[in-house]
C-alpha cells in the first residue's frame, strides 16, 4: 500500500501548482525535536504561552534564560535532506507556495523562497511597545555581554522545539534580561506566534488564497493538531482540493487525506522529488 500511495503522491505532483504545510517532523532529523512525534515524546515539553510572557517580567526572564541557551543549537542546525527536496521541487516550478509552522528557517536555508511562515521566526524579536524589528544575532550579543556565564553553558541540555532548554531555577533568577535599543525600555519577544496568540489575520488569508488556488496540499511533518495548520487541511478538502499528508505517525487529517505516507521525511521526500521532476 506504501509503494501504491508513493506513486500515487507522485502523479498528483508532476502536475505543479502544490502547496507545501511543513510542521516539526520535517525539522527533527536536523536536530529540533517536535512536540508529539517520537522525538518529542521523548522529551515532553510544555511551551512559553503568549499569557505568561506578557503578564509578568519573571515570565520572560524565564523565557529569554533558557532561549539564550538554546538558539546556538537552532542557529546551528543544518537543513537536511526533507528540507533540500521541497527546495528542489520549487526550484522546478512544481510549488506555489510553501507555508511552515516551524520557525527555525530551515526551508530557507535550504533554498527555499518566498516562505509564509505561519508562526513566525526565532531569528528576529519585536519590541513589544514600539513594534520595531531587529535580529536575534543583535540580542544575543547583547544578551551575552549581560550575562557573560551564559556563554560557557548555553549549550547544555537538550533543546526543545521552540529553541530552549532546562535551567535550574538559580540560573533563571540570576539571568539579566535587556530591552529594545529603539524605544529604550519596550520588552523584547521573538517574532514567533506564542501559544495563546492569534496568527495575524493577514498572514492567514494569505495562506487560505494560496491553498484555494492550488491542485494539492501537501503536508510534511505535521500531526495537525494545532489548529492553525489544520484549517488549511479543512480548506483544501471542503474545496475539492486532494490533500496528501507525509509523516511519522497518525495525524488529525487523515481522515480528510487522499494519500497517506508514514515514514521518515529525509528518505520519502528526496525520492518524491526525484520521481516528479525527473519525469
Amino acid at each position: 500500500m506504501q509503494d501504491a500511495d508513493f506513486e500515487k503522491l507522485v502523479k498528483l505532483t508532476r502536475p505543479g501548482n502544490v502547496v507545501v504545510l511543513s510542521g516539526a517532523g520535517l525539522s527533527t532529523e536536523s536536530g529540533i525535536p517536535d512536540y508529539r512525534g517520537p522525538t518529542g515524546r521523548l522529551h515532553p515539553a510544555t511551551p512559553m504561552t503568549f499569557q505568561e510572557f506578557t503578564a509578568s517580567s519573571t515570565g520572560r526572564q524565564r523565557y529569554w534564560a533558557r532561549s539564550h541557551r538554546g538558539w546556538q543549537r537552532i542557529e546551528q542546525a543544518e537543513p537536511n535532506e526533507g528540507h533540500k527536496a521541497v527546495a528542489r521541487l520549487q526550484r522546478a516550478g512544481l510549488l506555489s507556495g510553501v507555508i511552515t509552522q516551524n520557525v527555525d528557517g530551515l526551508h530557507q536555508a535550504a533554498g527555499a523562497r518566498e516562505v509564509i511562515e505561519l508562526h513566525g521566526g526565532l531569528n528576529r524579536v519585536i519590541c513589544l511597545s514600539c513594534r520595531s524589528i531587529s535580529p536575534r544575532e543583535e540580542l544575543d550579543e547583547r544578551l551575552s555581554a549581560a550575562n557573560p556565564r551564559a556563554r560557557d553553558l548555553r549549550s547544555t541540555g537538550p533543546v526543545k522545539p521552540d529553541g530552549d532548554v532546562e535551567l535550574a531555577d538559580s540560573e533563571i533568577t540570576s539571568f539579566h534580561v535587556v530591552d529594545c535599543l529603539d524605544c529604550g525600555a519596550g520588552p523584547l519577544k521573538p517574532d514567533v506566534v506564542f501559544f495563546g496568540e492569534n496568527v495575524p489575520a493577514e498572514r492567514v488569508a494569505r495562506c487560505y488564497a494560496l491553498v484555494e488556488a492550488s491542485q494539492l496540499l501537501l503536508v510534511l511533518g505535521s500531526s495537525l493538531t494545532v489548529a492553525s495548520g489544520f484549517r488549511f487541511v479543512r480548506r483544501a478538502a471542503a474545496r475539492g482540493i486532494p490533500v496528501a499528508i507525509v509523516n511519522q505517525g497518525a495525524t488529525r487529517g487523515d481522515p480528510l487525506a487522499d494519500v497517506l505516507l508514514d515514514g521518515p521525511l529525509g528518505k520519502l521526500l528526496p525520492a518524491l522529488a526525484a520521481a516528479a521532476v525527473e519525469s
